[in-house]
């Protein structure tokens, strides 16, 4: 049959077929960036690299030299040297130990907390459900410098001064991490989902285990990073409750800036050393959070 035979509903239904198809075949072809696209994105990862790279070289040169005009804009020999210092004069070993407990146990606590706050506040339906998240929100504006004062008062009544638990017990949870969690979940998990697995005969328990988490582990990720990066860079609360007998790395790193006249040599290295694990959180499980962000897409 001929074009000319067709009639007008039948031409139209066949351009509609090609069309369709053409979108098919489109969205399955990659799409390539440009020239443009990458000298753009080279120039941002030049200037996201520059601090680290200046912090390196700082850290391997002496400090009669940087204090030099024009500043070193290359290595020097003088890494390792500067590196040991810093872990000598700081005690980094122990602040090492204690940064990854207290960061490793306020992230697992925050996203788990946080996702079963984020959960309540999505899913289920309770008695002041709206003015309790209006509250928990509220929170987030109050700033953290009030909260020192009454804060270290409670945790010298307790007995807890110039310990771990000191530091870790306040951050537990955060409004943050219960409102980031929420919002994902309204949308990542379907109420019909939870009804299912409820007729099918699951206990609440099962339900969060089975359902809630699969569907947060993208938001669950981004969380945790976030977390972690927060609780190792913390340094007001820590500077306030711990003292350099059992510091974290933050703590410990002040001590280096002590003195008549600093060695900023040592200081970069010390500063060096305490950036290292955050790399190394990054290169491990980078992938791992930016794949579950994008299934996270897809599926939503």
């Amino acid at each position: 049959m001929t074009t000319s035979e067709l009639t007008l509903p039948q031409v139209r239904n066949q351009k509609a077929k090609k069309d369709r198809n053409r979108r098919v075949m489109g969205a399955g072809k990659q799409l390539h960036a440009g020239p443009v696209t990458y000298l753009v994105l080279t120039v941002f990862a030049l200037l996201s690299l520059a601090p680290l790279v200046w912090t390196a070289v700082a850290a391997s040169r002496t400090d009669h030299r940087l204090a030099e005009t024009p500043p070193p804009l290359w290595f020097g020999g003088n890494l390792f040297k500067n590196l040991q210092a810093a872990w000598d004069q700081a005690g980094m070993g122990t602040a090492m130990f204690n940064s990854t407990v207290v960061a490793g146990t306020i992230t697992i606590a925050t996203v788990l907390f946080s996702t079963l706050a984020g959960f309540a506040f999505a899913k289920l339906r309770f008695r002041f459900s709206s003015v309790l998240l209006l509250l928990t929100i509220g929170t987030m504006m109050i700033p953290p410098q009030l909260a020192v004062v009454p804060l270290y008062l409670w945790m010298s009544h307790l007995g807890w001064s110039n310990q771990l638990q000191t530091v870790i017990l306040p951050t537990l949870v955060t409004a943050f991490g219960t409102f980031f969690m929420r919002q994902y979940l309204v949308q990542a998990l379907p109420t019909e989902l939870i009804e299912a697995a409820r007729v099918d005969g699951a206990s609440s328990l099962r339900v969060v285990w089975h359902v809630v988490f699969p569907a947060a582990r993208p938001a669950m990720a981004v969380l945790g990073l976030l977390t972690f990066v927060f609780a190792w860079n913390d340094f007001l609360w820590p500077i306030i409750a711990l003292n350099q007998q059992n510091p974290t790395v933050q703590v410990a790193l002040n001590s280096l800036g002590t003195g008549y006249v600093p060695d900023q040599a040592v200081i970069m290295a010390g500063a060096l050393l305490g950036t290292l694990p955050l790399l190394i959180a990054f290169i491990l499980f980078g992938k791992q959070i930016v794949g579950g962000i994008m299934q996270g897409a897809i599926k939503g």
